[in-house]
């Protein structure tokens, strides 16, 4: 079994290349790593197998005194961002090394996990994509929801009615996505297709868990 590849990154845009027979391929840059292991996850300990993936150094005022503390006593700066990633064995890894965006080549299928770009409070159109009402006759429910309910029976909103609500800022991951490119000198990755957040969103990119493009 090919050992399990993960690493945290950054989103910087979309853009396209191209192959050598003209075929256009819209691939997403993301700054991949640098990242250092933090800590070690072991079932004698922890009850699980992880590693901890640390990306982003950051200065001890926006650090908290837990993440902090535990930093110092394992000898690793602080870090923005802190992740762990499931694994069989932590053999392969141990605390302060250092991983980079040449984990992954051309090719490789991953996983990609994201925050999703934020709209705000979004109405039922924007939301769940319901229609307008009729513009004329002095008609007034030009985009309010309609009935939410019934009368006397069952006298309640049902679980799951599509209403108004806060739309995006939720974690989505992206499956069966292939590795286009990887320029290990600008630590970057090209990975075939869209990912979920905005430009400069944090991102985990795992292998793929089924399936293969």
């Amino acid at each position: 079994m090919s050992q399990h590849k993960f690493l945290l990154a950054r989103k910087k845009g979309m853009t396209q290349i191209f192959r050598e027979d003209g075929t256009v391929i819209p691939v997403t840059v993301v700054e991949a790593g640098p990242c250092t292991v933090t800590g070690l996850r072991t079932p004698d300990q922890d009850t699980y197998s992880a590693v901890q993936v640390g990306f982003v150094p950051a200065k001890d005022k926006h650090v908290a005194k837990p993440q902090r503390v535990a930093a110092e006593k394992a000898g690793v700066p602080a870090f923005r961002r802190l992740r762990e990633f499931r694994v069989q064995d932590t053999a392969p890894w141990e605390v302060g090394q250092e991983i980079k965006a040449d984990v992954f080549e051309e090719g490789d299928v991953v996983d990609v996990a994201g925050i999703t770009k934020g709209r705000g409070f979004a109405g039922t159109i924007k939301a769940h994509n319901f229609s307008r009402g009729s513009e004329t006759h002095g008609c007034m429910n030009v985009r309010r929801p309609g009935s939410i309910g019934a009368c006397a029976y069952p006298g309640r909103v049902f679980k799951g009615t599509r209403m108004a609500k806060h739309l995006g800022a939720v974690r989505r991951t992206v499956k069966n996505l292939t590795v286009e490119g990887v320029d290990l000198e600008r630590n970057l990755i090209l990975i075939r297709g869209g990912i979920p957040g905005p430009p400069n969103g944090f991102l985990e990119i795992r292998t793929a868990k089924t399936g293969s493009n």
